[in-house]
């Protein structure tokens, strides 16, 4: 036996739910106001009626009092000519005056009921229930001498029959505007819909192209609303992914000539001595040696930037003298950076403390003091400085070298990235020093501002959170390893984006 189809909303489609929904929202409000409606209508109809027929009753009643006055019989036709004309005048309603000892004088529902000894006997149709009966007693000269009946045939409510009639075309009415709102609601709810999902077909097509590979697929929504605005946000993830996709195959190919170019060194080396064409002399092999000696720092720095990226490195938490620590890095690299050719000029502030690793920091600086040595012609000069803001503590390293363009400043943190001038592996590095720098400021909850111009130096600035003493009353200005930014009233300068 085949297995039945249950119900399952979340098996429709968004437009239909939510046209439906549309729909039903209207149904469940056309019902509430007809119910409302229907209550109100009826008290208020019943009370009008009523009133209507009170009114016929004492009318019809003052009228034939006055008759009264000058015939002074109620047996009279000329006294009780006025309960004729109601009942002949208003269809559906019937008339009856009775005396002052509730003898019937004139009965317009009256019927022959039998005749006997040639006297007629009259059945009166007049309801039992007093509640359908409106009455009005007959007034003459202060006295009371009878009293009008009136009630409408097939009634409980002294409603005539055009009432009646105006009331169900009234109900007619309302469901016919029901019916009518019903479907504007839904045509209103598909045509909602189908503008809300259009959107997020988009998406959903986009998603699924880049899944299929189609990296450069995008939504291209713009516009203010939140659908928009997630769109935006699902194309700059989007561009995110596919430069991440592209630094990743670029990342493979640049470690596979990274570790390519020594290996072919080695390889044709040793195989040279193997075949007897090169002496194993101390220069073949101290050749060799080097190339070793660079593969492992390769390796070395890959695996210290995969550690700092997995913060799997531990970072220790202390009260730093940026001063200090820095002033004792100048101080091992002068000997180095005179050897280049240049001049190292060195300032700080005092009293510049932040909270964090004093070899992380060491090693960061250290790693810009390479870089613009590496890349800085000979006769140039290097400044070091530390400053002290309100805020953040800096740590500058300005050359006079080569310089960088604004694209390339949003390269130099890539991993084995090199400006154009040091791709030589004689004067580049390795490519991953920059990428270090970053990843130790990121630990340290700042950022790396990057400034410069083509030939004329460029100036790498290292922003951390300075450290202050707790005092009662007063919050710490530093800033640990979690990265707590600092109150929007003294927003630090904005980190340049990558």
């Amino acid at each position: 036996m085949k297995e039945q189809k249950r119900f399952r909303w979340s098996g429709f489609s968004y437009t239909t739910r939510l046209t439906v929904m549309f729909a039903l929202i209207a149904a469940m409000t056309a019902l509430v106001a007809m119910g409302v409606v229907s209550f109100v209508w009826e008290e208020h109809f019943k009370t009008y009626t009523t009133e209507n027929m009170n009114t016929l009753a004492e009318t019809t009643a003052r009228r034939i009092g006055q008759s009264y006055a000058k015939t002074e019989s109620l047996d009279d036709p000329a006294t009780i000519s006025p309960a004729v004309q109601a009942s002949e005048m208003t269809s559906g309603v019937a008339v009856r005056v009775v005396d002052a000892q509730n003898q019937t004088v004139y009965d317009s529902s009256a019927v022959v009921e039998e005749v006997l000894g040639g006297r007629r006997w009259y059945q009166s149709l007049e309801p039992l229930d007093p509640s359908r009966v409106a009455t009005a007693p007959i007034i003459s000269e202060g006295k009371t001498v009878g009293s009008v009946r009136i009630w409408v045939y097939g009634s409980e409510t002294l409603m005539r029959q055009p009432d009646q009639v105006f009331r169900q075309n009234s109900y007619q009415a309302m469901l016919i505007a029901a019916l009518v709102a019903i479907l504007l609601a839904s045509c209103i709810g598909f045509l909602f819909a189908r503008g809300l999902v259009r959107p997020i077909n988009r998406m959903s097509k986009t998603a699924t192209a880049i899944t299929e590979g189609d990296l450069s697929a995008r939504t291209g929504l713009r516009g203010e609303d939140e659908i928009s605005r997630l769109g935006e946000t699902f194309d700059e993830m989007a561009e995110a992914v596919e430069k991440d996709r592209e630094l990743e195959r670029r990342l493979t190919t640049d470690v596979a000539h990274e570790l390519r170019t020594p290996l072919m060194a080695i390889q044709a080396t040793v195989e040279a001595m193997i075949d007897g064409v090169y002496e194993p002399d101390e220069e073949r092999l101290n050749t060799v040696n080097s190339e070793v000696q660079r593969l492992g720092r390769l390796v070395d720095a890959l695996l210290k930037l995969s550690r700092l990226e997995n913060r799997s490195t531990p970072m220790k938490e202390e009260k730093v003298n940026v001063g200090q620590l820095i002033a004792g890095i100048v101080a091992t690299h002068e000997m180095f950076v005179a050897d280049s050719g240049l001049t190292l000029n060195y300032h700080a502030d005092d009293d510049v403390f932040v909270l964090g690793d004093p070899d992380m920091i060491r090693q960061a600086t250290a790693n810009l003091i390479s870089n613009a040595v590496r890349y800085t012609k000979e006769g140039g000069r290097i400044d070091v400085t530390v400053g002290k803001g309100d805020l953040m503590a800096s740590i500058a390293v300005k050359d006079t070298g080569i310089g960088l363009s604004p694209e390339e400043a949003k390269m130099v943190f890539s991993r084995f990235w090199r400006a154009d001038a040091g791709r030589n592996r004689d004067v580049g590095g390795l490519g991953v020093g920059l990428a270090v720098v970053k990843e130790i400021v990121d630990r340290h909850g700042g950022w790396v501002k990057v400034e410069g111009e083509k030939g004329k130096g460029a100036c790498f600035t290292i922003y951390l959170p300075l450290y202050a003493e707790e005092k009662p009353g007063w919050p710490a200005v530093g800033l640990g390893r979690n990265g707590q930014k600092p109150q929007k009233s003294q927003k630090p300068p904005k980190k340049p984006r990558r």
